[in-house]
């Protein structure tokens, strides 16, 4: 076996299969894109559902991928066992319909043993097949596996619910005798036992059946390879370390993390190892996922990057490092990932400014966590119990971040114990409301035949036309079947030889139109147009007149809609831009809409964007749409693209050729979507609003051209509305007109407060002298006139200075159906057993509300005036029984 290195390992991986006629698929960004499902990518063939559900069909039918992803499901193992990560490497080859396990079986093998490649000792690798896949274990056996090295596992059927599933094969390297953790003669040593000496290295899966929602198994009409290879496990074989973190993955951050610790160093103690583990496996799922624009939050894939950094910055205590430091392993993890990965070093600066801040947010926290676990000790070590409730440590994990291990330590050390089955209830809780707040709606599907399997050729032209005089109709779709006609009040689906019609992609939505016969009659509006699978555009029609397969149509996109679409989508480039140029590089697309009406855009920010951010990135814009850039587009292979300095958008994906969209100098982009010809198109552009949707990620909703004068010209309107109403003499001094009253407004506020103050004093005056005994209590039970809670309060003050009585208890009508009630009770009267909160619980239903309070004072509001007889009554009588 040869000595490599983990770059090496992943780079010859994709080679290999580069060499066996794949197309190497880029490393996907970590968060999931129209997935709902999926909280993260979390293995290589999530970023490839699309071609094995059979609804895009890709360029080429073999891929292979070094994919990024993260689990998070049992990050409580990270550091105590030897293979637990959350960030991780998939590798993978993947057949789309193409080859199967007479390919790749025998590709498998080559890979791992030949001389050329990663030259593994045969005789240390094992195999483990599906009992019922005697397929498979033929194969085995001819490419040179012996029969004593191939073991059946009924386990081997890979399944996920609905969907394409079928039999695999787990491949398994022996790393001798001395990695044996159980004894000889275990039943479970054996390759695919739970053991250490077999390590298992690559699955293959064999896609050959589709599990219905009738939850029967037929076979695929396309049968498909997946495969799954854990590079930080295949580099732990190569460099023959005892586990993952011994190799050139991780072993750089763990030197690192020794310097800023307190002379500690790995492998001085299980105990401190485990710490070790944990920040350089965290690290690196950090510096990923907030290079891929996610961001700490109390929510989602925020919350789980929260989650994992406070981890970190625990276990970075217990090595006594003290203060922000996992900033400076964010360039460590740069330099090992380099080589396929370089935009970690090329965001380093965005990623450690994000996590020093929220390092310093933690360790503010932090203080009060540890307050709170010392108080529940000393309050548990006060009780008869010994035990630390599950909830209250499942609140320190969870507010605080405290993992589970920590308070159990904390607890161990006073003598005390945590209820662990509490804590994991509390757990398994809030891992159902995760799995309940997450769609299902776009799971893996199951491959549709029809669509799939239609080749027929369809070219758009919709670049340079926006009608077509003579298309002839391809494919008629009723009902999910083909068909030879459609007939007048149906609806349909249909493909024609060329189409000016752009099919809805990329957040810009499908052209509207008609279709015609070459005579010039209308026969079917154009509601929607979607992407097939292998590429044409299937146009949704309302039928208004027969329609036949083979005859020839005009077709005509609705200019205005086409025109008004594209416009906001010139706008959408323009504001990306402005968004890179004002806020930073750093921010990403992550989402957009393009309507006739207006346009949406999502992208990755830290926070609210300033007012006056907002106000460059809509000058910015106003800026160059006055310059009138020209818009132009070529298409290219993805290289010369790069060169020409176009940035990639993360909703597309793109072939061998790619159309690259240039505004002027300013802006240029792969882009599939249609443009105005100039920006002095656009007219003008205008910012409607910005908002938070997600951890991390803002929206702005902006409009463009006639949408945009006409919202200007309101906004114009309501300026001079305000400047009559303020008797402003023009338009400029309506701001300061409203500053003026503004100023006005809060003296008369002062001098209403004043006085309500003095009615408040005169009240209390009268009511303090109208003291009655009730039961064994001096009460002061009165209804007053006053504005609101806050007199009310007043008076309350008074009377516990002056303490003018045991009780008090004050209702005012304070609007047409706004009713303030308040309860105070003296040190004497709470001493006899009797609560304010208590009293106010009884009596502000009757005035229809509730309430509450302290034992010394309560308040509540009342939508009921017409109750306050009864509320004063019944505050009596409750006196007199208390």
């Amino acid at each position: 076996m040869k000595e490599l290195s983990s770059a090496e390992i992943r780079s010859m991986f994709l080679k290999f299969f580069e060499s066996k006629g794949h197309s190497i698929e880029p490393s996907k960004s970590l968060v999931p894109v129209d997935d709902p499902t999926l909280l993260w990518i979390n293995s290589g063939v999530a970023t490839l559902k699309k071609y094995f559900d059979g609804s895009v069909v890709p360029n080429n039918r073999r891929i292979t991928n070094a994919q990024k992803s993260i689990r998070t499901n049992d990050i409580e193992n990270v550091g105590h066992t030897a293979r637990h990560h959350t960030l991780f490497e998939m590798m993978g080859n993947f057949s789309i319909g193409d080859y199967f396990k007479e390919d790749a079986i025998p590709w498998a093998w080559e890979l791992l043993t030949s001389p050329e490649w990663y030259a593994m000792d045969p005789e240390k690798l094992y195999i483990t097949v599906y009992p019922e896949d005697t397929e498979a274990k033929e194969i085995w056996l001819k490419t040179g596996v012996p029969a004593s090295h191939i073991f059946d596992v009924a386990d081997n059927f890979w399944d996920i619910g609905q969907g394409p599933s079928g039999p695999d094969s787990e491949i398994f390297y022996d790393r001798g005798e001395e990695f044996l953790d159980i004894p000889a003669d275990d039943p479970e040593n054996y390759p695919g036992g739970e053991n250490e000496r077999y390590l298992e290295i690559w699955n293959i899966v064999f896609s050959q059946f589709n599990h219905t929602p009738e939850n029967t198994y037929e076979e695929l009409p396309h049968k498909n390879i997946d495969t799954g290879m854990g590079l930080e496990r295949v580099v732990s074989v190569f460099q023959n370390a005892k586990t993952n973190f011994e190799t050139d993955l991780f072993m750089p951050i763990i030197k690192k993390a020794e310097e800023l610790g307190d002379g500690v160093k790995y492998g001085d103690s299980p105990i401190t190892d485990i710490s070790f583990k944990v920040i350089a496996d965290h690290a690196r799922a950090v510096t990923f996922a907030i290079s891929d624009s996610a961001l700490p939050s109390n929510e989602g894939r925020g919350y789980v990057i929260r989650r994992l950094l406070r981890r970190a910055v625990l276990h970075g205590r217990k090595l006594g490092i003290n203060g922000a430091f996992l900033t400076q392993l964010v360039p460590v993890v740069g330099h090992i990932m380099e080589s396929y990965y370089p935009e970690v070093l090329a965001n380093a600066e965005y990623i450690e400014s994000v996590v020093l801040a929220e390092e310093k947010r933690f360790n503010e926290t932090l203080s009060d966590g540890l307050k709170m676990l010392n108080d529940v000790i000393a309050n548990v070590k006060s009780s008869d119990s010994d035990v630390i409730a599950g909830k209250v440590a499942f609140k320190l994990y969870d507010t605080y971040g405290f993992p589970y291990e920590l308070t159990e330590e904390y607890a161990d050390d006073e003598g005390l114990k945590v209820d662990r089955a509490g804590f994991d209830a509390e757990m398994q809780a809030q891992r159902e409301r995760a799995r309940a707040a997450r769609s299902d709606a776009k799971s893996m599907g199951v491959q549709n035949p029809l669509l799939t399997d239609l080749h027929t050729e369809s070219k758009y032209v919709g670049w340079t036309t926006e009608i077509v005089e003579d298309a002839q109709l391809a494919d008629i779709i009723v009902d999910n079947e083909l068909a030879d006609t459609v007939r007048t009040g149906q609806t349909a689906d249909v493909i024609f030889t060329q189409t000016p019609f752009y099919a809805e992609m990329g957040g810009q939505v499908a052209d509207r139109g008609q279709i015609l016969t070459l005579a010039g009659e209308v026969v079917a509006e154009v509601t929607d147009v979607q992407k097939a699978p292998n590429g044409q555009h299937i146009h949704s029609l309302n039928v208004l007149a027969d329609m036949k397969k083979g005859e020839h149509y005009q077709l005509v996109v609705d200019h205005k809609f086409h025109e008004l679409v594209s416009k906001n989508h010139t706008a959408t480039h323009m504001l990306d831009q402005a968004l890179r140029n004002i806020l930073g590089g750093h921010t990403s697309q992550a989402g957009s809409l393009v309507t006739p009406d207006y346009l949406r855009f999502d992208f990755s920010y830290n926070g609210a964007v300033p007012a006056e951010k907002l106000d460059e990135i809509e000058a910015l814009i106003n800026e160059k749409i006055a310059e009138a850039l020209p818009i132009s587009w070529i298409e290219t292979d993805i290289e010369s693209a790069k060169k020409l300095g176009a940035v990639a958008v993360f909703t597309e994906k793109y072939g061998e050729k790619v159309r690259v969209v240039s505004i002027g100098d300013f802006n240029a982009e792969f882009d599939g979507g249609t443009h105005a010809n100039n920006t002095s198109e656009l007219g003008l552009f205008k910012i409607v609003s910005e908002s938070g949707i997600g951890a991390g990620i803002r929206r702005i909703e902006a409009v463009t051209a006639n949408v945009a004068f006409k919202l200007t010209k309101e906004h114009e309107n309501q300026l001079v509305q305000i400047a009559n109403a303020v008797k402003a003499p023009q338009l400029k001094d309506a701001p300061e007109k409203v500053l003026a009253l503004q100023a006005q407004i809060k003296e008369l506020e002062r001098q209403v407060t004043s006085l309500e103050a003095k009615i408040a004093n005169s009240a209390a005056a009268n009511i303090f002298n109208d003291i009655k005994t009730l039961g064994t209590h001096s009460a002061i039970i009165s209804q007053v006139e006053v504005s609101g809670m806050e007199q009310l309060r007043a008076i309350a003050d008074q009377w516990k200075e002056n303490a003018s009585s045991d009780v008090l208890v004050l209702i005012a009508k304070t609007g047409e159906d706004k009713v303030n009630l308040i309860v105070a009770m003296s040190k004497p009267a709470i001493a006899t057993g009797i609560k304010s909160g208590d009293l106010i619980k009884a009596i502000a239903p009757l005035v229809g509300g509730n309430g509450g309070g302290r034992p010394d004072l309560a308040q509540a509001g009342g939508s009921n005036p017409a109750g306050i007889a009864d509320a004063l009554a019944a505050a009596t009588s409750w006196l007199n029984e208390h």
